[in-house]
C-alpha cells in the first residue's frame, strides 16, 4: 500500500513539474483538471452530487449560497477547498455562491499548503505577517479572498443559511451539529500532514491541490 501511495504521489508531482517546465498556463492546468472527472470514484461522485443538490436548493430558496468548508485547524484542506470553490465559481461563471472556511480551532494557514497553492500557479500573497498570517488570494473573475485560520463560527464567516462542508473526519465527528447551517454535508479528505517532514512532503501537498481541485471543479460543473 505504501508503495502504491508513493507511486501515486510521485506521478502527480512529476505531472506538476512537467507542466511547469513546459510553461503550461494556470488556465490550461485548471481546464485539464476539469476534464479528469472520470478519475473520481462513483461513490465519491454520489457525495458530490448530493452536495450540489443542497447548494442548488439553497440558491433557489435564498438567492445565494454561502459555503463554509470545515476541518480541524483550518490550516490545509478547508483553506484549499475554499480557494477551489472560489476558482470554480469564476471558471464556470456561477453566480450567488460565496466560499468560506473555518476549523474547530484556529492555528495558521500551513506554509506547506501555501507553497503548494502557489506552485500550482495561483496568486497568494501575505498581507499581514504574524503567527496567524493573513493572505490575499486573487483569481481573474473571482472575488478576492482574505485567508487566515479561524474557527468555523468566527465573526468573519456566515452565521445563518450556509452550507457546512466537513472536509476532515475529525471535524466531522467533533461537529455533529453546526448552528445556523442550512445543511451539513460530509466530504472528507485525507490530511497531507501525514507526509510532513518526509521525502514525500511536496508531492503529497501537490497531489492534494489537484485532488481537491478536481472534485470541486466537478461539483461546480454540476452547478453551472
Amino acid at each position: 500500500m505504501k508503495i502504491l501511495i508513493f507511486l501515486s504521489l510521485f506521478a502527480c508531482s512529476l505531472l506538476s513539474v512537467q507542466a511547469q517546465e513546459k510553461g503550461i498556463s494556470l488556465e490550461a492546468r485548471i481546464t485539464e483538471l476539469s476534464k479528469s472527472s472520470g478519475d473520481i470514484a462513483t461513490e465519491r461522485k454520489k457525495e458530490l452530487n448530493f452536495l450540489a443538490k443542497e447548494i442548488k436548493a439553497l440558491l433557489q430558496e435564498k438567492g445565494r449560497a454561502p459555503i463554509t468548508f470545515v476541518c480541524t485547524h483550518n490550516s490545509r484542506r478547508s483553506q484549499l477547498a475554499q480557494i477551489w470553490m472560489n476558482v470554480g465559481d469564476a471558471y464556470y461563471n456561477i453566480k450567488g455562491i460565496e466560499s468560506y472556511s473555518g476549523g474547530t480551532e484556529a492555528t495558521a494557514f500551513n506554509i506547506r499548503m501555501v507553497k503548494a497553492v502557489k506552485a500550482f500557479g495561483f496568486s497568494l500573497q501575505v498581507q499581514v505577517q504574524k503567527d496567524n498570517p493573513e493572505y490575499l488570494f486573487q483569481y481573474p473573475g473571482a472575488n478576492d479572498l482574505k485567508l487566515f485560520s479561524k474557527k468555523y463560527d468566527d465573526a468573519f464567516n456566515p452565521k445563518q443559511d450556509f452550507i457546512a462542508v466537513m472536509v476532515c473526519s475529525q471535524a466531522d465527528k467533533a461537529c455533529p451539529f453546526v448552528p445556523g447551517a442550512y445543511s451539513r454535508v460530509s466530504i472528507p479528505y485525507l490530511d497531507p500532514k501525514a507526509a510532513d517532514n518526509t521525502p514525500d512532503e511536496s508531492a503529497s501537498y501537490d497531489a492534494k491541490v489537484e485532488e481537491i481541485g478536481k472534485e470541486v471543479l466537478y461539483l461546480c460543473a454540476l452547478l453551472k
